[in-house]
């Protein structure tokens, strides 16, 4: 046998890379939206315009109360994360939601549901559990577990609807490795280590573990439902098999 040689190799994956924008157009023009709102933000804005935009986009508690749609639907427009600052932590959570959540998890959700469905998972990840995380919020500042200012918080970016569909990517993978992949899904908003204002995690935290849920939920249901018809296929099978047999 042939050994594959380096071109060989790469075969795959560069087909993988020209399709892709035809495999998942949706993804692919989200991608395209990111990058462009991220530079815009970061390089051609000035430092107090873009500080005013990510303010009026964040969905904090003013903010829902005030412009719930501009802030739900403005705050999935842009990545909270850096595409430069490779040895910073930012840089780590933009390969997660965006590289991993977006480019990966997204695509995948689209290449197996379709377009609109993949758009829905997405966007409903984001929305509900901004919403769930808003309702954690108002108990927790009745029980004095956060400190008020936390309404006017900055809270902005991809990372609730890319945890939703990260979770749901569970199902494409092999039964052996959808353990370890929950794990890391649910371990990484874990890990940032920040401060507990009582007793619940930060409120970010709190979003991405929502958000993982939805994911794990929607993916249960999933395989629940694809298992139910192929044991209705199943039975369907026998039953036409059983009435061929006696026709005989």
């Amino acid at each position: 046998m042939n050994a594959r040689t380096p071109a060989g190799l790469l075969t795959g994956p560069l087909r993988a890379v020209r399709t892709y924008p035809r495999r998942s157009p949706l993804t692919f023009g989200y991608v395209v939206l990111l990058l462009i709102g991220h530079v815009w933000v970061e390089n051609l804005l000035t430092a107090d315009r873009a500080d005013a935009l990510r303010d009026h986009i964040s969905t904090n508690l003013d903010n829902l109360h005030d412009h719930p749609v501009t802030a739900l639907f403005g705050s999935a427009l842009l990545f909270d994360g850096t595409l430069t600052e490779i040895l910073t932590t930012g840089f780590g959570g933009t390969l997660i939601t965006l590289g991993l959540g977006v480019c990966c998890c997204l695509a995948w959700t689209e290449r197996r549901f379709g377009s609109l469905r993949a758009a829905a998972v997405f966007l409903g990840g984001h929305v509900l559990a901004t919403l769930l995380t808003a309702v954690v919020i108002l108990l927790a500042l009745r029980q004095g577990w956060y400190p008020q200012s936390v309404r006017q918080a900055s809270d902005y970016g991809i990372s609730y609807g890319a945890q939703t569909v990260l979770a749901l990517a569970t199902l494409a993978l092999p039964r052996w490795a959808r353990l370890p992949w929950a794990a890391f899904v649910v371990g990484w908003p874990l890990s940032g280590g920040g401060e507990r204002p009582g007793p619940l995690p930060d409120f970010t935290t709190v979003g991405h573990l929502l958000a993982a849920a939805l994911g794990f939920a929607l993916a249960a249901a999933v395989a629940v439902t694809a298992s139910r018809r192929r044991r209705a296929g199943a039975r369907a099978e026998r039953v036409s098999e059983a009435v061929a047999g006696r026709r005989r």
